[in-house]
């Protein structure tokens, strides 16, 4: 236990965030298991490409229908019961689709409990760094709870093909599905609802529930703006990741580079995520930061969609992936702190809910509107690119937090 800022923060702080990044993780790993070894995946199960564009596809749509409610129980029920009912689902699911490796059906039905417990994970991470942090250290530890999501996906992208060659599409879901369980227990067994003392003044702790917070977020502009930048940011994230591949191979770029191209996107976002919500607590500044993220993401976005050199390709998906999802985490602290009081969980799900909606929306996008001789997708892409431009446009009617500043 220490004094930061005239308020006692306690050491089990980093214990709290330690295993919900931990679970997190997993979580976005079993997500993305199947988008590596989509080819394999077709000949093991016996199914078409796009059901097995299902089994990630599931995610998104269940997240649109389950966001809200998981919320209500996270600011009802707390982060103790809220996220260790999303813990017990991806253990049990996950457990699950390790047992039933031959069969698509079950299989399905495993994705999709992961996938309820998605929102019950990721819509607590504002809301335990509430919980435990002083203020000038929320985003960090935002940034640190956003961070694990990214971990999950990379080390499920990279992981995912050599378990697969070394043990089988079999043998990798049963070893993940060993790491889900030991996650979840971890979790409902270390888990604590809260400090003994609260780590900021007693008129910041009380929170408004759901439905009141809904209204109140809906009468903020600066959220209505932050909402739209989410909508557009991960839905650009999402596609890009999605059809990188497609995205790349018209300009001549092959398979390996367009993997690594999207690894290190990854592997950059890891760290911006840590860098940049370090340096917005440093400078008790949230909107610069965002600005700042959104114009690199874009000129990342331009390289992707037009570099013809390697060296340029690789240099604009790690220039996109450092700042795009650096801007997650503080756009996450910054909702949650202009629409106190409405809930962090309810916040931070309304700007996920966004993203997921986005997610489905441009990933059909981009594939509808691909030149239908030479499979390019420029046309679509140059869309992307004018919403970003309108996000920077946006992100400067950004007003900054009053909450960071005392």
């Amino acid at each position: 236990m220490m004094q930061e800022n005239n308020f006692k923060v306690y050491g089990y702080r980093w214990v709290m965030l330690c295993i919900y990044m931990f679970i997190v993780a997993v979580n976005q790993l079993l997500w993305i298991t199947f988008a590596p070894i989509t080819s394999a995946a077709t000949v093991y199960y016996g199914v078409s490409d796009l059901q097995i564009g299902i089994l990630s596809m599931c995610f998104m749509i269940v997240f649109i229908l389950v966001s809200i409610p998981a919320s209500w129980i996270i600011d009802t029920y707390g982060i103790k019961i809220g996220v260790g009912i999303g813990a017990l689902l991806t253990g049990a699911f996950g457990l699950l689709r390790g047992l039933v490796t031959t069969d698509y059906n079950l299989l399905l039905l495993s994705q999709i409990g992961i996938a309820v417990g998605q929102p019950f994970l990721l819509n607590a991470i504002t809301k335990l760094a509430a919980r435990w942090f002083t203020i000038d250290k929320r985003a960090t530890a935002s940034g640190l709870g956003t961070l694990a999501m990214y971990v999950g996906i990379l080390l499920g992208m990279t992981l995912t093909p050599y378990l697969t060659v070394g043990y089988g599409i079999n043998g990798m879901l049963y070893i993940y599905g060993v790491v889900s369980v030991i996650a979840a227990v971890i979790f409902i067994l270390l888990a604590k609802e809260k400090p003994p003392t609260a780590p900021c003044r007693p008129d910041q702790e009380e929170r408004s529930l759901v439905l009141d917070g809904l209204k109140n977020t809906l009468r903020s502009k600066e959220f209505i703006i932050l909402m739209f930048i989410f909508f557009i940011g991960l839905g650009v994230f999402n596609s890009v990741t999605t059809w990188i591949e497609d995205i790349l191979k018209p300009r001549g770029f092959s398979v390996i580079q367009a993997g690594i191209t999207g690894g290190l996107m990854i592997a950059a976002g890891i760290i911006g995520a840590f860098i940049i919500p370090m340096l917005s607590d440093h400078y008790k500044k949230r909107t610069p930061f965002i600005i700042i993220s959104m114009v690199g993401a874009t000129i990342g976005l331009i390289g992707i969609t037009f570099a013809t050199f390697y060296w340029l390709l690789l240099v604009s998906g790690m220039l996109m992936g450092f700042f795009l999802l650096s801007a997650g985490p503080i756009g996450f602290q910054y909702g949650a702190e202009i629409t106190y009081p409405t809930s962090e969980g309810t916040s931070n799900g309304l700007l996920l809910l966004m993203g997921q909606i986005s997610g489905i929306a441009f990933i059909f996008g981009l594939d509808s509107f691909k030149s239908p001789i030479s499979g390019a997708m420029t046309n679509p892409m140059m869309i992307l690119i004018g919403l970003m431009i309108l996000c920077i446009i946006l992100t400067t009617w950004l007003k900054e937090s009053k909450t960071i500043k005392w």
